[in-house]
């Protein structure tokens, strides 16, 4: 007959093993294998969509980005950190994004490619979600040998899933209004059977690298680069083609409708035919390349989970001398 072991009992071998290896970070404290980290973070964020951008043809990326349209961001964190090499973190974010094709200066020949005399434009405020790993690749090569210990200065990768809001909004009227309401693009009119009503509430996929610096035993600094991998081209409500101006009535009414004809199309009225697209079928946007948005971080985050050694425990940071590695024998 096969032993059951119940799975309470596990689990308590398990946290009580974690419990008990319990190391010295220093002189004055001891670190546990899995400590937490809780913190702020502040920084610029800006957005690679298919509005503004660089003066001349649009290109793809880093090479498009216009820092002009650069906001400023904030987010709260708490990590669960293993061994020093491997993390785990929760993050809120708040944050927007903002452009308009009036950054570009008018290019007479062809590398404006109508992007100036569309004069389109947008903002969307960003609320997000995020459960991403870290990898500290130092830290983990070091766990091989057990009289090292983990470095000041850390650098490491950053990959998971988020969940966000967004909501584009054009200005009209010294008015900010809603844009997905106004189905700009014909989402969801039958005459577009492929332009499907996009939602404000989708997953993305945090991707980025980092460096942290441990100031002391209860204090770090990071510096982070994460962008989003967004499953969606409406960030900033543009997707494709223009459609036929005609087909709102058939679908909205009153202010709407209103709103729709005039943002819909905005282009610039003294433009020369040969220097707009801004007409019924003429492009209005890329539906080849998905838009993205990305954040510098600069976090301040303190450690909960080491122990101190003496009541008075507030020093030792990295410079201090520390003892060799070793259990914790009581």
């Amino acid at each position: 007959m096969k032993s059951k072991i119940p799975a309470f009992l596990i689990l308590f071998f398990v946290t009580y093993s974690l419990k008990a290896q319990t190391y010295f970070y220093n002189n004055d404290y001891y670190d546990n294998p899995i400590t937490f980290e809780a913190g702020i973070s502040i920084g610029p964020m800006n957005s690679l969509t298919d509005i503004g951008g660089r003066t001349g043809k649009g290109t793809r990326g880093a090479k498009d980005l216009n820092i002009k349209s650069t906001t400023l961001y904030g987010s709260i964190y708490v990590d669960a950190i293993y061994n020093h090499f491997f993390a785990l973190r929760i993050e809120a974010t708040a944050g927007s994004v903002k452009s308009n094709d009036s950054l570009l200066a008018p290019v007479k020949k062809s590398s404006a490619i109508g992007r100036y005399t569309r004069n389109l434009s947008f903002r969307s405020p960003i609320y997000e979600i995020s459960l991403t790993g870290e990898f500290h690749p130092v830290d983990f090569f070091k766990t091989f040998n057990p009289e090292s210990y983990p470095s000041a200065f850390s650098p490491y990768i950053i990959g998971g899933i988020g969940f966000f809001h967004f909501n584009p909004q054009a200005r009209l009227n010294s008015n900010w209004v809603d844009l997905q309401p106004l189905h700009t693009e014909g989402e969801g009119f039958a005459e577009y059977p492929n332009r499907k009503e996009y939602k404000l509430n989708q997953f993305n996929m945090p991707l980025g690298i980092g460096i942290s610096y441990d100031l002391s035993p209860k204090f770090n600094l990071r510096l982070e680069y994460i962008t989003r991998q967004l499953f969606t081209d409406y960030l900033d409500d543009v997707h494709s083609r223009y459609i036929d101006p005609s087909l709102f009535s058939k679908y909205l009414s009153g202010t709407k409708l209103t709103q729709a004809l005039i943002l819909n199309n905005r282009g610039r009225t003294d433009a020369l035919p040969t220097e707009t697209t801004a007409r019924p079928g003429g492009i209005r946007g890329n539906p080849l390349n998905n838009d993205a948005y990305f954040t510098v971080n600069f976090k301040v985050g303190f450690v909960f989970g080491r122990e101190s050694l003496s009541s008075g425990g507030a020093g030792g940071g990295r410079n201090s001398k520390r003892q060799l590695k070793c259990p914790r024998l009581y």
